[in-house]
């Protein structure tokens, strides 16, 4: 089969994993007879460099020729001083506006062999952690009114937290959908006790339940769902919940993998066509070291074969191909410990995309 997709390293060691993934892509493309043509363009940083904008209008039109976006990162403190809607930052956020991008997908998975690199108790892990979490990535408290005013103690500041029926039923769906490919449950978190918006997310994630009779839903609170997190993980499959708290639980589910380098997301629209991106950043203090661990990259190539393309069987084989370079010991820096090998960028992705068959 013939794909087409949109390649965008963007700043730092972007530019370094997204690389290692394209090399991946390709070795699926050799082993499972599938032909992938690319269309390269700059966002962030390095478009700001270039053309003076975070972000070219040309770039968003090729976008849509595509069948997916691989994205790297954007950002650094290069860029910082500049304002806000000329950062690079604002090339990703476009992006994710131009297209809906609404659901934002973070998967929380601990590899057998990383096991000694997560700050959990080996009872805790050994029943085993395998998470995939969707939140709201447009709406709410980040995207609804804010502003400063006098107040009754002088100035002060607010952040409105807001959600409609529509937008909690279309991530809702996503999030169901989603369950009937796993273990067919979901939990949705929020704070009804307390919000009048999560009391609107409640009572619309349990009307939407309805249409999926075969999932098991549950709501819990977030700060009962922070605690679970960590003492209890193996209970979490699907986790639904909005954006503020999803980003903050999001890195907490991610944490108890070991390392940010192996951490993967999706942003996708209600065709599922989406942009898969590692959740590390640009980190440029190891920018061009090779020294970036490639392997959340790598999960984001898995994942767009298995969402956008609809190639599971291709999907396995990266997972299965990065389970066996683990076990063999290899390890980038920031996974490293004593008695294992240590490789670069280049070589983890080259021993990824050998072990593909």
């Amino acid at each position: 089969m013939d794909f087409k997709i949109a390649i965008i390293p963007g700043d730092g060691i972007g530019v370094d994993v997204v690389s290692e993934g394209v090399k991946v892509l390709e070795r699926i493309g050799e082993v499972y007879g599938h032909n992938f043509k690319y269309e390269h363009m700059l966002v962030g940083g390095c478009c700001i460099d270039k053309h003076g904008t975070p972000i070219m209008d040309e770039s968003i039109e090729k976008c849509k020729s595509c069948d997916a976006i691989l994205f790297g990162a954007v950002g650094g403190p290069k860029w910082d001083a500049l304002p806000r809607e000329q950062r690079p930052e604002r090339g990703l956020a476009r992006l994710r506006r131009e297209f809906n991008l609404f659901a934002n997908l973070r998967p929380a998975k601990i590899y057998e062999d990383l096991k000694d690199k997560s700050p959990l108790k080996n009872s805790i892990i050994e029943k085993g952690i395998d998470i995939m979490l969707i939140r709201d990535l447009t709406g709410g408290i980040y995207f609804n009114e804010k502003g400063r005013r006098e107040g009754k103690y002088g100035l002060e500041a607010y952040d409105v937290e807001c959600y409609s029926v529509m937008e909690v039923t279309r991530v809702a769906k996503k999030a169901f959908e989603l369950a009937l490919q796993r273990k067919k449950r979901v939990i949705s978190v929020d704070k009804s006790n307390a919000l009048e918006s999560s009391k609107i997310w409640r009572d619309t994630v349990t009307e939407v339940a309805k249409e999926y009779p075969e999932v098991e839903l549950k709501h819990m609170l977030v700060d009962k769902a922070a605690m679970e997190l960590a003492c209890n993980p193996s209970i979490f499959d699907v986790i639904l919940t909005t954006s503020i708290f999803g980003d903050i639980l999001s890195d907490e589910a991610g944490v108890t993998t070991g390392s940010v380098g192996m951490l993967a997301s999706a942003s996708l629209n209600e065709n599922n066509f989406g942009l898969y991106e590692p959740i590390h950043g640009t980190a440029p203090d190891i920018a061009g070291k090779g020294i970036a661990n490639p392997l959340a990259t790598i999960v984001s190539v898995a994942m767009m074969l298995e969402i956008a393309l609809n190639l599971p069987k291709e999907a396995a084989a990266i997972d299965r191909a990065i389970k066996q370079v683990l076990s063999e010991g290899y390890r980038t820096p920031d996974i490293y410990t004593e008695g294992t090998k240590k490789v670069t960028t280049i070589e983890m992705g080259t021993l990824t995309a050998a072990k593909i068959s």
